[in-house]
């Protein structure tokens, strides 16, 4: 079963998908701290994209801090150093200005808020 999902067809480009998706696992659980991301050429050949947006996305993750990577080892999720820097206070913030703007872009599509509370405690369990 593959863990990354992209749509061709989609008008988001694939690098943006692809980072969403790994994004997505990570905090969804699928990928812990530590655990190893295909090579960029594996998931290129999985997910039939050129390596260079894979090496991308990897690239971009890797300077936000999401991933590291280990000359001649691989690719890892890496701990969120981020989250230790903020205070308690600070990520409530971050967090409230986070939901709002979901909130509100979702409202603009015409979903309701339980609508929205649904989907994602659906979007949770699996």
């Amino acid at each position: 079963m593959q863990m990354f999902h992209l749509d061709a067809k989609h008008p988001t480009p694939l690098y943006h998908q692809l980072e969403r998706s790994i994004k997505f696992a990570i905090a969804t659980g699928k990928l812990r701290i530590g655990d190893q991301l295909p090579t960029v050429r594996q998931l290129a050949v999985d997910l039939r994209i050129n390596a260079n947006t894979v090496a991308k996305v990897y690239s971009e993750l890797e300077r936000s801090g999401v991933l590291i990577t280990r000359r001649g080892v691989g690719t890892f999720v890496h701990e969120r150093p981020a989250e230790a820097a903020f205070s308690r206070r600070d990520r409530d913030r971050s967090l409230r200005e986070l939901a709002d703007h979901f909130i509100a872009e979702t409202h603009t599509r015409g979903f309701s808020l339980d609508e929205v509370i649904e989907h994602l405690q659906n979007r949770r369990k699996k």
